[in-house]
């Protein structure tokens, strides 16, 4: 059943309202899978758990042209342990990676959004 996290609308910035049932609705289109996130706009990942999160599957968010500064990763339903490395990566490209389940993921990025902080999303699917 999908969680509605619903918070007021900045202009030109997407928020995620709501997660589950195996996707998202984000700003108020509906995403199947998982996704990754940015302030403007939203893509598919094509990662099918946390094993497959690495380096090269952030590379999107890497060459990102106004690049985020905070990655927030939501690696499920529940909290896992991340890959090793992972952050070793990340910061060598300059972004600071927040690890948590996919529902703290979610409602972690809408917050630093409003709050203009250069974030993005890389957000596991939950059902």
């Amino acid at each position: 059943m999908p969680v509605d996290i619903t918070v007021p609308p900045s202009a030109g910035r997407q928020i995620i309202e709501r997660y589950g049932g195996g996707g998202f609705l984000i700003s108020g289109t509906r995403w199947m899978g998982p996704v990754l996130v940015f302030p403007d706009r939203t893509i598919p990942w094509p990662v099918t758990g946390v094993a497959g999160i690495d380096a090269a599957a952030l590379a999107p968010v890497i060459a990102e042209e106004r690049r985020p500064r905070i990655l927030v990763i939501g690696c499920g339903r529940s909290f896992a342990a991340r890959p090793d490395g992972l952050d070793a990566a990340m910061r060598h490209a300059g972004i600071v990676v927040e690890w948590m389940d996919t529902g703290a993921a979610c409602r972690t990025f809408n917050v630093l959004l409003l709050d203009d902080r250069e974030v993005a999303a890389a957000l596991l699917s939950v059902d």
